[in-house]
């Protein structure tokens, strides 16, 4: 049977795709936009969906609680194994002082609990994915604009932080669902997965300055500085105030389960930029 793939444009999909071709297993993926590969169906969440053939697995690798809506509004085919990405932030976010980040993490953990109970009701098993940061296809929201607008300026931050950081490619995580879909103890499980490495933000940081294949002057920016940043600019203070915790996950039960043992973080040029 097939599976079905949501968010298959986003960067996680552009790994994942592959993999699933490699391990044998059928799949469609949905986009708002024409391809010429048939198996790319026009649609998208929440009622704009193409028909659905019986299956094996969705796979969700974008906003949760889009998804946990459009699985609670529309009755599936069989029992198909339901697989989808949340975040870290659930967690890490959980007890931040501002207001909008915890409502961020609040809004995974509804979103998570949502589809758990939703796959009880039906019969359904279900597999989560917590990330950390995530990297590795050029289009993340978090380092590769950082890399990107240094190249333009010649210029690279350096925050100071005492936080450990966890970066995991995109890869990693493909490989981690279609694992888990071959799996039968993945099921009623939520995987953090964090990448094969934990370093201090600065240094990760430093990492990404000499993988950018280009010439860029570092510039370290003083705990004073970004603590006058977050004064003036409200939206700079979360990511100031995360910078001394440590964001990292605990890949135990990843690696005992589905023996995924994601790489370090080891970026390269081609890492920065977004992938055909």
């Amino acid at each position: 049977m097939t599976v079905l793939v949501l968010g298959a444009s986003g960067q996680i999909g552009q790994f994942l795709l592959p993999r699933l071709d490699a391990a044998g297993l059928d799949w469609i993926a949905v986009s708002r936009q024409e391809r010429a590969d048939p198996r790319w169906h026009l649609g998208s969440l929440p009622t704009d969906m193409p028909e659905l053939p019986p299956l094996r697995a969705v796979v969700s690798l974008g906003p949760i609680t889009e998804f946990a809506a459009w699985l609670s509004a529309n009755r599936l085919p069989g029992t198909p194994h339901i697989l989808a990405t949340s975040s870290m932030s659930a967690e890490s976010k959980r007890e931040s002082l501002i207001v909008e980040e915890r409502e961020v993490s609040r809004r995974l953990r509804d979103g998570e609990t949502a589809i758990a109970t939703i796959c009880a009701s039906r019969g359904m098993p279900w597999t989560l994915f917590r990330p950390t940061l995530i990297y590795g296809a050029g289009v993340d929201k978090s380092l590769t604009p950082i890399v990107q607008a240094s190249l333009r300026r010649r210029v690279f931050p350096i925050p100071s932080g005492r936080g450990q950081r966890q970066p995991v490619h995109a890869d990693d995580i493909a490989a981690a669902v279609v694992a888990a879909i071959a799996s039968p103890f993945a099921r009623g499980q939520t995987f953090p997965i964090g990448g094969g490495e934990r370093l201090l933000a600065a240094e990760m940081f430093r990492r990404a300055r000499r993988s950018a294949g280009g010439s860029t002057l570092p510039v370290p920016i003083p705990r004073l500085v970004l603590d006058l940043a977050a004064l003036m600019s409200p939206a700079m203070r979360g990511p100031v105030n995360r910078l001394d915790s440590d964001l990292i996950a605990d890949n135990a039960e990843l690696e005992r389960v589905l023996n995924i043992h994601p790489r370090g973080f080891q970026p390269s040029p081609e890492t920065w930029r977004r992938r055909a």
